[in-house]
């Protein structure tokens, strides 16, 4: 028959199952092709198909099964668990039996999208084309430079707030929502707790002015003497130059002689050497 169908797609729609939690539902797939940016050619795409968070990752180039196994092992298995499945398309790493039983040694899932039928990994595709669109508009004209704006791609796109048609997504939002604010009370009041237990223990803090003239304890100060009892408990006096709620600022103090040498206040050490079994310092 030589005749175009003109009828409608046969076969209703079958969608994927609803995951239940993030990172639990992964989707696959790699943006190839790309201009040289930083060595980088390639761009390896993880989609979590529950919260629509993704993962961009530079590559050099298309990778192996393994080393694209090992990708996902160290760049999202680590930070969110192991997930239950993984959607990729027929790519040549996805189809090699290691990518198989690597993850079939995990407990995961290996589902492979049916062949000319790309809309089984949908969502994985609609995100390489928002990213695709993203990095086409900030790099235009310079085409090279792709890989230092694809870390600012990932922040947009996990910034962003996704419809959905499944209403477990949107309790989810608003049920963390609920958690997150929940936990800010909670937070709050173990500290005021904590607060009020060592404040107990505690008095006020003296009220200090600039142009004061106060003296320092040498409690944590080590003073190279001969003898710690025999020390001075505080030195000074040193004049405040700024006082803030958890910090004064002193006025460099006077040389204060400590091993029968003076020492001056410094500011940076610069660099070191040693000289007759003594270390010398380079100081600002």
């Amino acid at each position: 028959m030589a005749k175009t169908p003109r009828q409608l797609p046969s076969g209703k729609r079958l969608p994927l199952p609803i995951p239940n939690r993030p990172w639990s539902h992964l989707g696959v797939d790699f943006i190839t092709d790309l201009p040289i940016s930083r060595t980088h050619t390639c761009i390896f795409v993880v989609v979590d198909r529950f919260s629509k968070a993704c993962r961009l990752l530079p590559l050099k180039g298309p990778p192996t099964a393994m080393e694209a196994a090992e990708l996902l092992f160290n760049q999202v298995f680590r930070y969110f668990g192991i997930p239950e499945d993984i959607v990729s398309d027929r790519g040549p790493q996805f189809v090699f039996r290691v990518w198989r039983v690597f993850f079939t040694c995990l407990g995961v899932v290996v589902n492979l999208s049916s062949g000319y039928h790309p809309q089984t990994n949908g969502q994985t595709e609609r995100k390489i084309q928002e990213i695709s669109r993203y990095l086409r508009t900030f790099c235009h004209g310079h085409q090279d430079s792709w890989s230092q704006y694809l870390g600012w791609a990932e922040y947009a796109q996990n910034s962003l707030r996704e419809p959905s048609d499944f209403p477990a997504v949107d309790h989810w939002f608003r049920e963390s929502e609920r958690v997150w604010g929940s936990a800010h009370h909670q937070l709050q009041r173990a500290l005021r707790r904590q607060r009020l237990a060592a404040d107990r223990r505690r008095s006020d803090a003296p009220a200090y002015r600039p142009g004061q003239k106060v003296w320092l304890s040498t409690k944590d100060i080590r003073l190279r003497l001969p003898s710690r009892k025999l020390s001075p408990r505080f030195i000074g006096p040193f004049t405040i130059l700024k006082q803030s709620l958890a910090r004064t600022q002193l006025d460099p103090p006077p040389p204060l002689l400590l091993d029968d040498g003076t020492a001056y206040g410094v500011k940076e050490i610069l660099d070191s050497r040693r000289r007759g079994g003594q270390l010398e310092y380079l100081v600002d």
